[in-house]
């Protein structure tokens, strides 16, 4: 019972930084927002730029479009998946899922 609930956990919060850079996304095509006086803001784009970045070093945007967050959504899918199949592995064997 515990292990699932570890396991709905970890998969909660790699969706919630998914829906965080879908929003950081959505954001940039609102002009004139200014990313520098708000906290929410400020504090959205150090979070979801950190990730980000790490994509935007070996995919340069082509023309206007930037596909860096689509790569690193679909490697963080990838992540999610590859973390939950090896938590089951390891909860199975300590015995916190039957």
């Amino acid at each position: 019972m515990i292990g699932l609930k570890l396991l709905k956990a970890i998969d909660m919060c790699f969706y919630v930084y998914m829906l965080l850079i879908c929003v950081r996304c959505l954001l940039t095509w609102i002009p004139g927002l200014d990313w520098n006086n708000n906290k929410f803001l400020v504090l959205l784009k150090s979070a979801v730029d950190l990730y980000l970045d790490l994509f935007r070093k070996f995919i340069p945007p082509i023309g206007p479009f930037d596909f860096s967050p689509v790569i690193a959504m679909f490697a963080l899918i990838f992540l999610d998946r590859v973390v939950l199949f090896v938590c089951v592995r390891l909860f199975a064997m300590v015995g916190l899922i039957g």
